[in-house]
């Protein structure tokens, strides 16, 4: 089993100290997160021990990222397997935890991968075989983004060489860094890159109503001194209309094999704005993100979330309680919006060719 103890290409700090978002706990069949939930008021680990916590954390959005969301489910089937590694226990274990998300398609993958993995073994091996498999999709999960991170670096550099004399200016939204991640993030990791490598920049981090997640973007560039200003959703497109946007660079739940997009709510208009205004709007997407099954965005499902999250805010009432909330959490970007794909093998462009290009393996 995989050691506690932070590994080499840990890179992102929390209070000074390099970690992973989500760690082997020294029982070695339990695992450790940090609650989103409260952050970026209180740093909180969270132990998780028992299926029920997994399935919770992730619906509950205790962790949150589609990369995470696959690795904390790998690891929920792996601590589901110490109590019950039977046949029945595997198949119940799989379908409560794919059942926590509809949207993000790296829960899918990672139970696959698992289940896979597990099915043909005796009961008496899958715990520990599940252990070791979850720590892979882990650390390979921390190698993708790395590699992300790579090749977007060359994007911001690229930028820097057309505008010297000034930072670059890039636009994200929502958070699709470390904490949406194992470790690095997907659009954070080309930021980590070129900040580290000495290319000056700055951040625009969208709030991302209604959970706030550019709170949890701020949080992290803050830990990691990045320097950047928080914006309210909507002015991003007046950012881009005064020329003080760059590149966007965004996340990604699930990307079709043809290159539409679906992340967080509120990307389109982002996207729309980008086009409109001739900025750059790339797209960090690791292959596990990628749906090869489907060949239009529209056939994505978009997770329609509980109206307290809009009511409410830390607490507080904010929207009368006569008042209908509608609450999608993600929308659609079409792909001729997308500049490109910054995949772990390169930049892609946004299409079915694109993509073959470089992951000839996912070719029909």
């Amino acid at each position: 089993m995989r050691s506690p103890v932070a590994c080499s290409g840990d890179r992102v700090k929390v209070e000074g100290t390099w970690r992973r978002a989500i760690e082997l706990a020294e029982d070695g069949r339990s695992v450790n997160v940090l609650d989103q939930a409260r952050l970026p008021y209180q740093i909180a680990w969270r132990r998780l021990a028992v299926l029920a916590e997994v399935t919770a954390a992730i619906r509950d959005m205790t962790i949150r990222g589609a990369p995470l969301i696959g690795a904390t489910a790998a690891y929920g089937l792996a601590i589901a397997m110490h109590a019950d590694p039977s046949d029945a226990g595997l198949a119940r274990a799989h379908a409560e935890l794919g059942a926590t998300r509809p949207t993000a398609i790296n829960l899918r993958w990672a139970l696959h991968r698992m289940h896979a993995r597990l099915a043909p073994l005796a009961p008496s091996e899958r715990a520990e075989a599940a252990f070791a498999e979850a720590a892979r999709v882990c650390d390979e999960d921390v190698a993708l983004c790395s590699a992300i991170g790579d090749h977007g670096e060359l994007l911001i550099r690229a930028a820097a060489e057309r505008a010297p004399g000034r930072p670059v200016q890039v636009l994200t939204h929502c958070n699709a860094g470390w904490l949406a991640t194992v470790d690095w993030g997907t659009a954070l990791a080309p930021i980590y890159k070129a900040h580290e490598r000495g290319v000056a920049l700055h951040v625009w981090v969208d709030e991302t109503r209604p959970r706030n997640q550019g709170l949890l973007t701020a949080w992290e560039l803050t830990q990691h001194g990045v320097p950047h200003t928080v914006i309210a959703d909507n002015a991003g497109g007046h950012l881009m209309q005064r020329g003080m946007v760059d590149l966007c660079i965004v996340g990604t739940d699930r990307t079709t094999r043809t290159g539409d997009v679906c992340n967080k709510i509120g990307t389109y208009l982002k996207a729309l704005a980008a086009h409109d205004n001739g900025v750059p709007f790339y797209v960090a997407a690791p292959s596990p993100s990628i749906d090869w099954t489907l060949d239009d965005g529209e056939a994505i499902p978009i997770e329609e979330r509980g109206a307290d999250e809009v009511r409410y805010v830390a607490g507080h009432l904010v929207v009368p309680l006569t008042s209908p909330v509608a609450n999608p959490a993600f929308d659609v970007t079409p792909r001729r919006y997308v500049t490109g794909l910054i995949t772990e093998r390169g930049i892609a462009a946004a299409s079915a060719e694109g993509l073959r290009v470089l992951f000839p393996e996912h070719a029909r």
